[in-house]
């Protein structure tokens, strides 16, 4: 007999693996390195723009077409942003953040540990793909890896959230 476990269980059992230690540390570097304020869209509030808690480091949202980039005068601006700040459009063509959840189709939840080191590293999509595009700095020169572990302790602790973030675009040729 074939015993079937349930990839969302599978997903628990890793993130419990993981010392307490090092996920509050995760957590701690998440939230000090302002992981959220890209990969947590805005959405309005009372007070003005505030994160939608609902996609929780879901990245851009999938369910968000966004329209043609504004061009900018000429002079010293550079970049664009949508008001979910999890579009970004520059000289590189058309960014967008990446949901951070252990969603095993849309997120981190099939990417292993050093994976998501690699990709910080290297600045390159699981290590090997397409660069990481602004705004994400090209590597995380200022975490250890052991940082980079706790981080991805933490995130595999959050609640998986299905966001198919849309894949970026290239910069209009001219």
């Amino acid at each position: 007999m074939k015993l079937l476990i349930p990839l969302a269980l599978l997903l628990a059992t890793a993130a419990q693996a993981a010392p307490r230690e090092r996920i509050e540390r995760g957590r701690y570097l998440v939230a000090t390195s302002g992981c959220a304020d890209c990969h947590t869209p805005l959405k309005p509030g009372p007070r003005g723009p505030e994160p939608d808690e609902a996609l929780a480091f879901a990245g851009h949202p999938q369910a968000l077409a966004m329209p043609a980039v504004p061009v900018l005068p000429a002079g010293p601006w550079l970049v664009v942003s949508s008001a979910t700040n999890t579009a970004w459009a520059g000289p590189w063509g058309v960014s967008f953040t990446a949901n951070l959840t252990p969603d095993p189709d849309t997120g981190l939840g099939r990417w292993s540990e050093q994976d998501f080191v690699q990709t910080l590293r290297s600045g390159r999509h699981l290590g090997r793909g397409r660069p990481l595009l602004p705004p994400m700095p090209a590597a995380y020169g200022h975490m250890t890896d052991d940082d980079l572990r706790a981080v991805f302790a933490y995130l595999r602790t959050l609640a998986p959230i299905h966001n198919r973030v849309p894949a970026p675009l290239a910069p209009p040729s001219h």
